[in-house]
């Protein structure tokens, strides 16, 4: 670097990454720029990104802002500029991609297209509120398929055809998954169709009454390690290869506007005295307006825990069980499956629980297995024999013909029978599970009122 040139650091730190950008005029040149995930450890990954960029700039002052959803606390506390993510964007295109018309971002956690015309501000459009159409989204399809999002991209590109997603919600979309997995639809074409879902949510929310004109410019990580996800907007757009901007700082696009956005007046730093200003003001974090403890104190706890015993299960290993015949009953969720073996005075002889990893039949066939191995283990010598098993929760259909079960339950009677048998005066039960909330109001043992999905006001004001 030369000594007398001009040093703007932007940094960009998002939901679940952060990006550092260092450029110097008199051209706005790249000299350094760095990416990683900071695993919510903010302090640690920024100082560590200071540190990286000091290999470059040496002891050169320069001036800094920050922008991203998790910029704007650290800019609070160190008293540096925050800019906002799609004023930095703009301040990019305007200055750097002039022939770009139409910009669309895609983050961890929100969504962003902005339209560029001729004499006219930039207008911006953002979807922060939900996962659907954001990496996040992306992220939830990957871990429910057990793959990365790598081997997603990967697994897209040998797809044959596209099914129906749902894109507004990652619930609503496992749930889809699910289903698609449970007739044996082929992966690639499940994460195909997952790309999909994000294009449609994107283009349906963010693009209401704008036509989307070329060129266009695709930014953020998504579109930066997913290739597939990029043609995908590519085709459903209709649009040519010329008609199609590329820029080699994807990841860092909202970082480098940052960096340019930086007025001539503000404050200036060299790398020491900025890390010793965010070691100090890690050091005095204050919490504000925390909610108060779940107990007062020790003996308020163990008042708790010692109603909690009251509610315990009886628990039998299978060698000290003396009868010769059991129970099972196996709970298909929507990201998890259980099983649980009961004697005849209702003890628990035997319970499983795992991930489906987007295979509930696979995952249940392995608990049984382990069930045959402990009892094998457990009680050579005495028979022990399951006379009936019952099936309930998202997957008691597939898993009652999988396994020829005689019969399944509904999952709210499922819970009610259990609870009941804890507590015969039972008046209330919440069910928070992977992809739903349930609760159920009883009185006198008649069932009042059920509703899935319910919101916590819902619930609260008795209208469930």
């Amino acid at each position: 670097m030369k000594p007398n040139n001009i040093v703007r650091l932007g940094l960009d730190v998002g939901s679940t990454t952060a990006k550092i950008i260092v450029v110097e005029d008199p051209a706005d040149t790249v000299v350094f720029s760095k990416y990683v995930r900071h695993n919510t450890k903010i302090f640690e990954t920024v100082t560590n990104l200071l540190e990286d960029a000091k290999t470059i700039i040496g002891n050169s002052i320069f001036s800094i802002a920050i922008t991203g959803s998790a910029g704007y606390g650290l800019c609070e506390k160190l008293n540096i500029p925050f800019v906002q993510e799609v004023v930095a964007t703009s301040v990019l295109v305007k200055k750097k991609y002039q022939e770009v018309k139409t910009l669309i971002d895609i983050g961890g956690e929100d969504s962003k297209m902005i339209f560029f015309s001729k004499n006219r501000a930039p207008d911006i459009r953002m979807n922060g509120s939900c996962a659907g159409g954001t990496g996040a989204f992306i992220d939830q399809i990957a871990s429910l398929l057990n793959v990365t999002t790598e081997e997603l991209n990967v697994l897209a590109k040998k797809h044959t055809r596209l099914y129906p997603i749902a894109s507004r919600c990652g619930v609503f979309a496992k749930t889809d998954v699910q289903n698609l997995l449970s007739r044996k639809i082929p992966i690639p074409d499940i994460a195909i169709s997952s790309f999909q879902a994000v294009v449609s949510q994107t283009l349906n929310t963010l693009a209401r009454g704008f036509d989307i004109n070329p060129k266009v410019m695709f930014v953020g990580g998504p579109f930066n390690f997913l290739s597939e996800l990029k043609n995908l907007f590519i085709t459903n757009l209709k649009l040519k290869k010329e008609e199609v901007a590329e820029t080699n700082f994807s990841l860092y696009f909202p970082a480098y506007g940052t960096a340019l956005s930086i007025e001539d007046n503000q404050p200036s730093f060299d790398v020491e005295s900025l890390i010793h200003k965010i070691e100090k003001s890690a050091k005095n974090i204050i919490f504000k307006d925390r909610l108060n403890p779940l107990f007062k104190n020790n003996e308020e706890q163990k008042r708790w825990m010692a109603g909690k015993e009251k509610m315990k299960i009886k628990q039998v290993s299978l060698h000290e069980y003396q009868g010769e015949i059991c129970f099972m009953g196996i709970d298909s969720g929507s990201t998890t499956s259980k099983i649980t073996i009961v004697g005849q005075n209702n003890e628990l002889l035997f319970k499983y629980y795992a991930n489906n990893h987007g295979n509930s039949v696979e995952v249940i066939e392995k608990g049984l297995k382990l069930f045959e191995q402990e009892k094998k283990k457990q009680r050579p010598d005495r028979p022990l024999k399951i006379v009936h098993a019952t099936s309930t929760g998202y997957g008691e259909d597939l898993i009652k013909a999988a396994f020829g079960l005689p019969k399944s339950v509904v999952e709210t009677i499922a819970h009610y029978t259990a609870a009941r048998f804890l507590d015969p005066e039972v008046s209330f039960i919440m069910d928070i599970g992977g992809q739903d909330m349930k609760a159920i109001f009883m009185n006198s043992k008649v069932k009042q009122s059920l509703r899935e999905n319910a919101s916590i006001d819902d619930i609260s004001a008795g209208l469930a």
